[in-house]
């Protein structure tokens, strides 16, 4: 995801039960203002919600700024009621609408007094940089206003005494992701996941014609979703604003796009921003982008402009527990202001909610402005974050370096992550546009799939200026295996594409490993061509087969010896908890087996999200959208039929990851999770619980349930209990998801993803062989027994992060009734997205391998917000503290 650097922040205070209630006689009001972004709705209603909770009164604005000068039936309060249901829906509930009127000093007067006699003096605003700017101003006039309105007896003293400050508590609403100080804004994530339905749609149209398609998505002073579309479906080009094309880039596109089709390949993609711009700040269109296609190539190109559907739709599972936890801090933020305390903006870092001056983010913004005004591109695009400029750089390079000129090996969708790939150590303006210098064809040694000796690894350029070596430059090609193991997950493919790749254009031959462990003692290894992953990115499901066997049961000899016969000198193992078991049986059968001292990586890729060393696992996005899709149906056939509770399974082995942040993005009353015990008496609270929201006019519950929270509490019984105690007030119905969370095409965040850890693990294997390797009777081998030479990556807070298995393990809690119940809020630190490896050895202290499961698990800490946001009593955690955007 998009990325910003925050500054270290102080230890966080959780709020004791005892002092929730501070907030009594105080009111909050809050209004979404600009345009609009899916995501918000969640926000109002965790805002009024919380506000509630703590003891504000929380009041609508409805129509943003306008409804705040009109005032009357624009400003209502909201009750625990008025916000039920519309987690799901997008847009913004209470209206958005432009404003002059707070732009002069006689609306923002009328607008205080319509609050002041409200006795409103807190306000969450959600909405743009110029919403956010907008409040700011109004907060420093504040005094004045007041001091005026009373001078001309519009309202009392008393009550210019009780409104005598005004505290403002900002979130960034906007699709185009273009606010500096947050990681992500509310909004973007579903309008990426518009845009991706979209361009896959397209492609199967695109591909049956031969047609180019330029597609133009929102951005008008932002390319950040243009950039990351790029990035997700491997665009053959892009225009942004940030980075304008060269002078001569009609060439430069028209040779790409015609090697492209002679490779074979039946369809072009060409993305742009709205905003997209030359050199000399002239607009580029997308009708003159398919005019020069269509009259230099011959090409039947179409242009389809997306428009405002990228704002429409229900908003991602993301955007909707993004609203909901930056909802909660901006009423806890409210709670602990004081009079002084600056204006503040709820952002995300990494997984971090956290309080940075509106101010400082406000004027970071506008300085991308400026800098673009004055045809400063590259300090525009600094000034855009880390990820920005590293997504950049790394389209830059992987998809303007010609692949390899083997034509089996030619394509052309290179997509790569939201951060700065390892792979990538010189600057694309070292080499030429279309990387006709660096082009090379990998030698085949054998006829067969066997490649016993490594070939001589060739070289590049006279002048060595291939911008994607690791820096560890072997003579020597070398074998890397990749596989799956464990069930599907989406994002395999993605993965599975991106490490190919990346091997081949450092040099080294990728080999697929059929059907996990069992397809390797079978010999069902093949090599793979630069073509043979093509369109994989958006691939569902696992192309080379995915078994849970591990390599124990099988037989530690067999596939000793299957490494030695096919000499693979490296290993990439994409998968969920079995996969990370697996390296760490190889890795501490090294002193017996030295087939297995070679360099190792788990990916870690499963939907339960259950793998110790990493936060995120792939394919759990996914199949958090899948469940929270179905869920949105299931609530709408329990208001069709009213009163009506409905128990949904869902997957997750004894990990109630899903269970839970399904249950935070759906709106669900309760979720059972084994990591969190309950009892008869729980289940008997949510009963009578559900019974008391049904007499004040919810006539719906959901109840998500994982599939081992506990071996006695089935799916059944709690359906059969809830059918017996809702007697007379509520019927019940139960659903089991099944596989259909496992299915369907991969997010757009866990293409990034899988393409970004794939490309970061082949960099490590690539330096780990370099520094390994030496000649043993006749043959060149890469022989390594360290501990950090068998590493799960992992994203940790805001970092990729690599670990030793046996590390993991040494750390593992064995006994279910030991298992870490809550996790307490960590300080959040100052994190660049870089990579950092931890040897599995080192994490097995993390796992409890009974269970299959990391010790502490971080969404824990979401619970008592789930919780909370239902109507239960419950003592919820700040978050976030004040912290610097630099």
């Amino acid at each position: 995801m998009a990325s910003a650097v925050l500054g270290d922040l102080s230890s966080t205070s959780a709020l004791a039960a005892g002092n929730l209630r501070q907030a009594q006689g105080k009111s909050i009001g809050v209004f979404t203002s600009g345009g609009d972004s899916q995501g918000m709705n969640a926000a109002v209603r965790a805002v009024v919600r919380m506000g509630i909770h703590v003891g504000f009164r929380v009041y609508y604005i409805h129509e943003g700024y306008q409804g705040m000068v009109d005032g009357a039936d624009n400003i209502k309060e909201a009750t625990w009621t008025s916000v039920s249901g519309i987690i799901q829906q997008g847009g913004t509930v209470i209206g958005s609408a432009r404003c002059q009127d707070f732009r002069e000093r006689a609306g923002r007067l009328k607008a205080a007094a319509n609050l002041v006699k409200l006795g409103i003096s807190n306000l969450v605003v959600i909405g743009g940089d110029g919403s956010l700017t907008g409040a700011n101003c109004f907060r420093q006039e504040w005094a004045g206003l007041l001091e005026e309105l009373e001078k001309k007896g519009e309202i009392t003293a008393e009550q210019s005494k009780n409104c005598s400050h005004l505290n403002i508590v900002g979130m960034v609403g906007s699709i185009d992701n273009d606010f500096c100080g947050t990681d992500m804004t509310i909004g973007c994530d579903t309008a990426l996941h518009r845009i991706m339905e979209s361009v896959d749609a397209i492609t199967t149209t695109a591909q049956s014609h031969q047609r180019t398609f330029v597609m133009e998505v929102m951005g008008r002073h932002c390319g950040y979703l243009a950039l990351v579309t790029a990035l997700a479906c491997g665009a053959d080009w892009l225009f942004i604003p940030e980075w304008p094309p060269e002078a001569d880039w009609e060439d430069h596109m028209c040779r790409r796009l015609s090697e492209l089709r002679t490779a074979g390949s039946r369809l072009g993609i060409v993305i742009m921003a709205e905003g997209a711009i030359d050199q000399k700040g002239s607009a580029i269109t997308s009708n003159r982008v398919k005019e020069i296609i269509s009259t230099r190539l011959g090409h039947d190109t179409r242009v389809t402009v997306l428009g405002h559907v990228q704002r429409g739709g229900n908003p991602s599972a993301f955007d909707r527990v993004l609203g909901c936890r930056m909802g909660a801090e901006a009423v806890l933020a409210l709670l602990e202001a004081k009079p002084d305390t600056p204006a503040c903006v709820v952002s995300l870092d990494g997984n971090q909610a956290v309080r940075v001056n509106l101010m400082e983010c406000v004027e970071r913004t506008q300085q991308v402005a400026a800098a673009m005004k004055k045809g400063n591109f590259e300090n525009c695009v600094s000034l855009r974050g880390r990820s920005f400029r590293n997504n950049l750089e790394i389209y830059k390079i992987l998809s303007h370096v010609k692949p390899p000129n083997n034509p089996q090996q030619d394509g052309h969708d290179n997509d790569f992550s939201d951060e700065q790939s390892p792979v990538v150590v010189r600057r694309l303006s070292r080499c030429s546009v279309d990387g006709a210098t660096n082009s090379f064809s990998p030698p085949v040694t054998s006829t067969s799939n066997r490649c016993p000796v490594p070939a001589k690894r060739p070289r590049w350029s006279a002048d060595d200026n291939n911008p994607l070596k690791t820096g560890f430059e072997c003579e020597h090609v070398f074998n890397i295996g990749i596989m799956n193991v464990g069930a599907p997950a989406a994002g395999m493919n993605a993965a599975v594409r991106s490490a190919v790749r990346t091997a081949i254009l450092n040099g080294h031959q990728p080999y697929a490993i059929y059907e996990g462990f069992e397809g390797l003692a079978e010999g069902r290894l093949k090599k793979l061509n630069w073509m043979d992953v093509g369109g994989w990115v958006g691939s569902g499901g696992a192309k080379l087969g995915a078994k849970r066997t591990q390599p124990a049961k099988l037989g530690l000899p067999q596939i000793a010896s299957k490494f030695k016969e096919f000499n693979l000198s490296a290993l990439i193992i994409i998968g969920g908890f079995e996969a990370y078991d697996s390296v760490l049986q190889l890795a501490e059968a090294r002193p017996q087996y030295k087939e297995f001292c070679i360099p190792m990586v788990v990916i870690p890729c499963t939907i339960s999200n259950n793998v110790p060393g990493t936060e995120f696992s792939l394919g759990t996005d996914t199949a958090l959208n899948a469940i929270t899709d179905i869920c949105d149906r299931i609530k709408q056939s329990a208001s069709g039929t009213k009163r009506r509770v409905f128990v949904v399974e869902t997957m997750g082995g004894y990990c109630g990851y899903l269970a839970t942040l399904a249950g935070l993005a759906g709106g669900a009353d309760a979720a059972y999770i084994f990591e969190e015990r309950f009892g008869m008496r729980d289940l008997q609270t949510d009963v009578e619980h559900l019974a008391k929201k049904m007499v004040e006019g919810v006539e719906r519950g959901l109840i998500l349930r994982n599939e081992k929270c506990n071996e006695n509490y089935t799916t059944d019984f709690i359906y059969q209990l809830y059918c017996e105690e809702g007697k007379g007030i509520f019927s019940a119905r139960k659903n089991v998801l099944g596989h259909m969370q496992q299915g369907g095409c991969p997010s757009p965040f866990d293409r990034n993803l899988g393409t970004k850890l794939a490309a970061k693990s082949v960099a490590f294997l690539a330096e780990k062989m370099h520094n390994n390797y030496k000649e043993e009777g006749g043959r060149v081998v890469v022989e390594c027994n360290e501990e950090d030479t068998a590493c799960l990556i992992g994203l940790n807070r805001r970092t990729v992060q690599f670990s030793p298995v046996t590390h993991i393990k040494s750390q593992t809690d064995f006994q279910d009734d030991t298992l870490t119940r809550t996790v307490s809020i960590e300080e959040a630190e100052e994190f660049s997205m870089t990579t950092t490896l931890t040897p599995v050895t080192h994490l097995k202290a993390w796992s409890d391998f009974k269970h299959r499961l990391p010790r502490e698990q971080w969404w824990l800490k979401l619970r008592p917000l789930l919780r909370i946001l239902a109507k239960h009593e419950s003592v919820y955690e700040v978050e976030g503290t004040e912290a610097s955007i630099e």
